[in-house]
């Protein structure tokens, strides 16, 4: 019974990699293109809703799913008790989540937002911009063109198109590394309740203002909060933009292209590495196990792959970096790769015996995190390996036999010296 109950669950997983949780009927019609470019990638898709009583993320102890995308942002509460640490839990098992936010935002995606380093304002506020608001958008401004992309292709795309952007604002969290700012607001703009006095100071202003934010976990699990659904409509998708006198002729928003690259990255089929065919010898040598001799020239190699477009292609890269450490690195030096990945380098081994690490900690913005050691041993000559003669003592060999010299003619002299009657006659006197 429990080896079938097991195989159910295998079964299961690999049946439902994404789960995605409406927050309507409607809202399958008004994102239908994007349910349509999610069920494209290479994934099976499942819908709820977020109040199905349904509503699970994990059974028997595992996770149902690989990803998790939330098109629920006013939702109250979730289903079945599903609550905002069992999405926490996902997480940390390895899962990724996309969701998204809006100006009727709800607590549990409030929640889920604060413990990854992401806090959304208060329900009823928007994202103002005064200066960089659409043209078709003739009340509250906010309406928002937005274009300050993070510098990071693999994550929003190699060329991003100005984005239509109608949502709430939110705010990292300054004591957290991992956040990442995947799309921030302009200089003038502010989070507030629009059509009411500012009273107090906003959540952020300016460019400490996020519109999308993401978080790549520690175990490489990565979350997506957009904090408008709007942008991920058909509205949006097919809308054009421009901004408020702009002098660029209007265009078509970028919305899809960039929701597309983020949504691909957020479900690691863009940015994920790893290794394989770890390889270290002597120059001139096949590898082996044995320790390396200090200054022996050695050679290292390491073949990385990279996700992209959800399939595994050579890694090109030009900043990997190999540390040879003994509690510091003695040798730092890049990585150099050929067509198929495989990346090299050759150095001289430190003139110091002991046990060293090859080490290769590849940390960028939008990659997961890259970490290789592979441990050797570095000894001394043998007595016998040591050369004959040193360049570096030939002084010392010099004086050792100008010494010699010297106690010869020294010896030969006094042995051989003979005084002369005038020298005799002197000392009797």
């Amino acid at each position: 019974m429990e080896k079938a109950l097991v195989l159910a669950v295998l079964l299961t997983v690999a049946s439902c990699r994404t789960l995605v949780i409406l927050e309507n009927v409607l809202t399958k019609e008004s994102h239908s293109s994007f349910l349509a470019d999610l069920s494209s990638k290479d994934s099976e898709i499942v819908y709820k809703y977020a109040t199905d009583s349904s509503l699970t993320i994990k059974k028997y102890g595992e996770s149902l799913y690989n990803n998790i995308v939330i098109l629920a942002p006013s939702v109250a509460s979730f289903g079945n008790a599903v609550s905002a640490n069992d999405f926490l839990a996902f997480l940390d098992d390895g899962g990724n989540i996309v969701m998204t936010a809006s100006s009727d935002v709800g607590e549990p995606i409030k929640e889920i937002a604060a413990e990854v380093g992401v806090e959304i304002d208060d329900e009823g506020t928007s994202v103002i911009d005064h200066m960089n608001y659409d043209v078709s958008d003739v009340g509250n401004h906010d309406l928002i063109v937005a274009d300050s992309f993070i510098p990071a292709s693999v994550i929003v795309g190699a060329s991003p198109k100005p984005v239509l952007f109608k949502g709430v604002g939110m705010a990292a969290d300054l004591d957290n590394p991992l956040v990442i700012d995947i799309l921030r607001a302009s200089p003038t703009a502010y989070s507030h309740a629009p059509n009411q006095d500012i009273l107090e100071y906003p959540l952020a202003i300016g460019s400490s203002l996020l519109m999308v934010a993401g978080m790549q976990a520690r175990n490489n699990a990565r979350i997506v909060i957009f904090g408008s659904h709007d942008m991920l409509s058909d509205k949006f998708y097919n809308a054009d933009v421009k901004a408020q006198g702009s002098s660029e002729d209007i265009q078509a928003a970028g919305n899809q292209a960039f929701a597309s690259s983020v949504v691909d990255w957020a479900l690691r089929r863009n940015g994920d590495l790893r290794f394989s065919n770890v390889k270290h010898n002597k120059v001139g040598e096949a590898p082996s196990d044995a320790a390396y001799r200090i200054t022996d020239e050695v050679e290292y190699s390491i073949a990385i792959e990279e996700m992209r477009n959800g399939n595994w292609e050579a890694f090109k890269g030009s900043d990997v970096q190999l540390e040879f450490v003994r509690i510091d690195p003695f040798v730092r030096a890049f990585l150099v790769p050929d067509e198929g990945g495989v990346f090299k380098v050759g150095f001289k081994v430190p003139d110091v015996y002991g046990v060293y690490q090859f080490k290769v900690d590849y940390d960028r913005v939008g990659y997961t995190h890259l970490y290789s050691t592979t441990q050797v041993s570095v000894r001394p000559f043998h007595h016998t390996e040591y050369e004959r003669f040193i360049p570096s003592a030939y002084p010392y060999y010099a004086s050792a036999f100008s010494m010699l010299g010297g106690l010869f003619i020294f010896s030969f002299v006094f042995l051989y010296h003979k005084d002369t009657a005038v020298e005799k006659a002197k000392k009797t006197e």
